[in-house]
C-alpha cells in the first residue's frame, strides 16, 4: 500500500509546484513515486518539463506521472459496471449504452480519480502517489466520498427495512427477486449486491483516517487572503477525517509571523523556483512526521465524550444536531455524521463546548 499526499490551498499558490517538488523528493529518497493530477490542461507538463498522459509515464528514475482525464476513466468504469450488472442481473440493462457515448457530469471527475487512484494503490506498483487537484474543497468532497456514500448506504437500507413499506413487501420481495436477480436479499443479505462497495468503501474511509496511508498539507504564501483560505481547508479536512500533516509557507519567508494561526502544526518555507527544483525539495517536511498532528477525532467511551478538532472555526461555524443514532457536525460547507461505538450509540448529547479548536461533546 502506498503513502497518498495531497495539497491544500487557495488557487495561485503553487499547489501544483508543491506537488512536483513533494514527487521529486519521494523518488530521490529512493521510493517509488507516482504523480498524478486532474489537471488536464498543458500547465502541469509545461512545469515539468515533459509531456503527461493518460498512462503512467516514466518522466525520472522512480517518477511515473499520469494526467487523471474523466472522459476516458468513466468509458472504463462503464464497461466495469456493466459487467458488475451482468454478474446480478439476469436480464442486464445497460448492455446497449456505451461508455464512448457518456459526458462527464459535475462531480463526477472527482469520483473517477478517487477511484483511480484507489486502483493504483492497490496495484503495488508504487511507495507514495502525490495528487494534485483541482482545489482543496474538490479534493476534500472527493477523500469523503467513502464515508458519506457509506451513510447513505447504512442509513437508507436501514430506513427501508424499519419502513411499513419494507414491512409489507418483504415476503414477497424475495421469489421475485430470486426470479430476476442472481443473489438472495432477504434479511442480512439485504446487501449482497453492494457487499464489495461496502468493503470498498471501509477500507476507503480506514486509508483516509490513517496518516500513515493519507496525509494533506496546506499550502499558502504570506497573503492574507491564502493564509484564511489555507486555515479554512485546515479545518474542512477534519470533517472527512483526514490528517494535515503541516503548512508550507510558499515563496515566502515570513513563517515566524504566521506560525501562531498554524499551531500546533510545523511551518516549512518554500523557496520561489527559479529553474532547479533542488532547493524546493530539501525545503519540504519530513511527510513520515504527519504522524504527530492531531487526529481529526477522539472517542473516550469510559468518559461518554467524543473531542472534534476543528481549527479554522470559530463557535458560531459549527452546529451540533442529533436527529438519529449518530451525532452530525456541521461546521464551514461540510457535513459529517458520527457512527459512534456501540456503548455510546443512541446516547443523548448531554452537554458541549468548543475551547482550543476542539468542540467536546459530552454523551
Amino acid at each position: 500500500m502506498a503513502l497518498i499526499l495531497t495539497f491544500l490551498g487557495k488557487g495561485g499558490t503553487g499547489r501544483t509546484t508543491i506537488a512536483i517538488a513533494a514527487a521529486k523528493r519521494l523518488a530521490a529518497e529512493g521510493k517509488r513515486v507516482l504523480l498524478a493530477t486532474l489537471d488536464s490542461g498543458p500547465a502541469p507538463a509545461l512545469l515539468l518539463g515533459t509531456p503527461w498522459s493518460t498512462t503512467p509515464t516514466e518522466i525520472e528514475p522512480n517518477l511515473k506521472a499520469v494526467q487523471l482525464k474523466a472522459a476516458p476513466q468513466l468509458e472504463s468504469s462503464w464497461e466495469e459496471l456493466k459487467r458488475l450488472e451482468a454478474e446480478y442481473l439476469r436480464t442486464p440493462f445497460f448492455k446497449n449504452v456505451y461508455g464512448q457515448e457518456l459526458g462527464i457530469l459535475p462531480g463526477m471527475d472527482g469520483a473517477l480519480a478517487l477511484n483511480a487512484l484507489r486502483e493504483y494503490d492497490g496495484g503495488g506498483e508504487y511507495d507514495a502517489i502525490v495528487y494534485d487537484g483541482n482545489a482543496g474543497l474538490e479534493t476534500l468532497r472527493m477523500l469523503g466520498m467513502p464515508e458519506i456514500l457509506s451513510w447513505y448506504i447504512r442509513r437508507f437500507r436501514q430506513v427501508f427495512l424499519d419502513s411499513d413499506l419494507g414491512k409489507t413487501l418483504s415476503p414477497f420481495v424475495q421469489p421475485i427477486a430470486s426470479a430476476v436477480l442472481s443473489v438472495d436479499i432477504s434479511g442480512d443479505n439485504f446487501a449482497q449486491p453492494t457487499e464489495k462497495v461496502n468493503n470498498m468503501l471501509d477500507e476507503g474511509k480506514a486509508a483516509v483516517s490513517d496518516p500513515t496511508r493519507v496525509a494533506a498539507y496546506l499550502v499558502t504564501t504570506a497573503d492574507e487572503a491564502a493564509i484564511a483560505t489555507a486555515k479554512y481547508f485546515w479545518g474542512s479536512a477534519q470533517q472527512v477525517g483526514l490528517t494535515v500533516g503541516g503548512a508550507l509557507l510558499n515563496r515566502g519567508s515570513a513563517g515566524d509571523a504566521i506560525a501562531d494561526g498554524f499551531s500546533p502544526l510545523s511551518i516549512s518555507t518554500i523557496p520561489e523556483r527559479s529553474g532547479d527544483w533542488m532547493p524546493l525539495m530539501e525545503a519540504l517536511p519530513d511527510f513520515r512526521q504527519a504522524t504527530a498532528a492531531p487526529r481529526s477525532i477522539t472517542v473516550d467511551v469510559d468518559r461518554r465524550q467524543v473531542s472534534l478538532f476543528l481549527p479554522g472555526f470559530d463557535k458560531k461555524q459549527i452546529k451540533l444536531t442529533q436527529y438519529g443514532p449518530e451525532l452530525t457536525i456541521e461546521a464551514g460547507d461540510q457535513r459529517r455524521n458520527i457512527l459512534l461505538p456501540p456503548s455510546l450509540s443512541g446516547k443523548p448529547v448531554t452537554g458541549a463546548k468548543f475551547q482550543n479548536n476542539y468542540l467536546i461533546v459530552s454523551l
